[in-house]
């Protein structure tokens, strides 16, 4: 009887060390994202961020509801 050749890689084991790779690049992503948030003071956070420019009016005349 022969022995079944076990170099192969099955379709499961492919798919498991897919989802464990994507598990440590989601780790490795995650200490970037605190460092930024880390960079914004507290005076930043309370500024204001709106500004009314041509570009915004337009965006509001253009989607209103009618009435």
């Amino acid at each position: 009887m022969k022995q079944p050749d076990k170099s192969k890689v099955g379709r499961r084991d492919f798919l498991r060390a897919l989802g464990a790779g994507a598990g440590v690049a989601a780790t490795a992503v995650v200490p970037l994202a605190t460092e930024a948030a880390a960079v914004e003071s507290d005076t930043d956070k309370k500024k204001a961020r709106y500004q009314e420019t041509e570009h915004v009016k337009t965006f509001y005349r253009v989607n209103r509801y009618p009435g």
